[in-house]
């Protein structure tokens, strides 16, 4: 039996925050911590907008992920 699972697309409108550093353009995103760069104002914000596309789509497992508990000490003040 085939699983048959419809994937939804939605738009969500983001804000991008851009500034320069040295010859990039970086753009942000300050909803998500995502961020991307470029020679150019508009191709910072392609990137961007390629990232936070590759940043939302569902996870894709190529190994079976292992869980570990672990005890760490932490000082009380």
């Amino acid at each position: 039996m085939e699983s048959s699972i419809r994937k939804v697309k939605m738009r969500q409108v983001l804000t991008a925050r851009i500034f320069q550093e040295d010859n990039w353009f970086v753009a942000q995103c300050l909803e998500v911590d995502v961020a991307s760069q470029g020679e150019t104002e508009t191709e910072a914000l392609n990137n961007l907008q390629e990232a936070l596309e590759l940043h939302f789509e569902p996870p894709c497992a190529t190994v079976i992920p292992q869980l570990q508990k672990i005890e760490v000490e932490i000082n009380a003040a």
